[in-house]
């Protein structure tokens, strides 16, 4: 039970985030456009969460790394887990934005 948890906030392995976004990783920032345009990690894209299923339609590749971010971490979980649901393999919830942003470049 505590696993099943972990895994749907996205507590579990640690992946390398700088290896993935160097390897050409989608960064999908979840929070409001206002939350977005006060800071965000370079090279992510805004899509607040409640826009993510029209946004989805545009990712061709569903074997594409994504990494989720967001302010604290729980909308990025939630966006992890509905992008998993969708058929999406290789997702990642990285947490706040500004953890996130020491790996960008």
């Amino acid at each position: 039970m505590i696993q099943k948890i972990k895994n749907m906030l996205g507590i579990g392995p640690k992946v390398n985030l700088g290896e993935l976004i160097a390897n050409g990783a989608i960064i999908i920032d979840v929070r409001t456009r206002g939350e977005y345009s006060s800071g965000h990690a370079k090279g992510s894209v805004n899509v607040p969460l409640d826009q993510l299923p029209a946004y989805m339609r545009k990712i061709k590749n569903k074997e594409n790394p994504i990494i989720t971010c967001c302010a604290s971490g729980m909308r990025s979980a939630s966006a992890k887990s509905f992008l998993k649901g969708e058929g999406f393999k290789n997702v990642h919830n990285a947490g706040p934005w500004f953890t996130l942003n020491k790996h960008c470049k």
